[in-house]
């Protein structure tokens, strides 16, 4: 007789990394931790300005030295020319971040950037739900930390 098999919850990246690995292959991609993490690796002034659009790898001839990539960026227009003086510091850093000469070259492409828009901030809790909640805790002498906790509760309770 076989034990059923369990099912455990399993992480969202976990599921969705052979669907995605396929699609940053194709780009060049060995993993989407270069775009995840664009900002850090390359600094949040840079990265305001350009995105990594994909890695052309040369194809491996005979028995010499693989030669590095190259990353190709999407950079804004305007800021195509402070990008291009600031290469050598994004190989350098990209680099790094790989732990190894794997990009020997940048090329630029103009083109718009793909921005996520900002979240919303959620409206302000409703000031007559904070002032029943703070009413009931008379055991907090603290007026500010009781108005501060009647917010919270009232933003909790919204939800």
């Amino acid at each position: 007789m076989s034990k059923p098999s369990r099912s455990f919850p399993r992480p969202l990246s976990e599921l969705l990394s052979a669907t995605l690995s396929d699609a940053l292959k194709t780009q060049g991609f060995a993993s989407a931790e270069i775009l995840a993490r664009w900002g850090d690796i390359v600094g949040a002034e840079i990265a305001t300005h350009s995105e990594p659009m994909k890695i052309n790898w040369p194809r491996p001839m005979g028995d010499e030295a693989a030669e590095p990539a190259t990353l190709v960026l999407r950079v804004e227009g305007p800021a195509a020319l402070e990008i291009q003086h600031l290469s050598g510091v994004i190989l350098e850093r990209v680099n790094r971040f790989f732990g190894w000469q794997a990009i020997g070259r940048i090329a630029l492409r103009q083109a718009p950037l793909r921005r996520r828009a900002p979240a919303k901030a959620p409206p302000p809790p409703d000031p007559t739900v904070a002032a029943r909640i703070a009413e009931g805790l008379p055991e907090i002498k603290d007026e500010d930390l009781r108005q501060a906790l009647a917010r919270l509760g009232a933003a909790v309770k919204r939800k």
